[in-house]
């Protein structure tokens, strides 16, 4: 039980801060921050993939739209 409510509490942790990462790269307007932010969300996901916490598939679609998204900033 201790494990587990270890677990839960970082996979809360992490899932907020994955959520907060992807959010604010949606909302920037600059192609040169969001290129910056692109790669430290797309390590985010990566990480959120390693531990389980989301399908390796769901990672690799949220990276490929987010960059589709930073590609198509002016």
């Amino acid at each position: 039980m201790k494990t587990s409510e270890k677990e839960r509490i970082r996979n809360r942790a992490f899932r907020t801060t994955l959520r907060v990462a992807i959010k604010e790269l949606r909302s920037e307007t600059n192609k040169e921050e969001a290129t910056k932010k692109y790669h430290s969300v797309a390590q985010i996901l990566d990480k959120a993939a390693s531990y389980h916490l989301i399908h390796r598939k769901n990672a690799d679609r949220n990276k490929s739209r987010l960059a589709h998204f930073v590609n198509r900033l002016p």
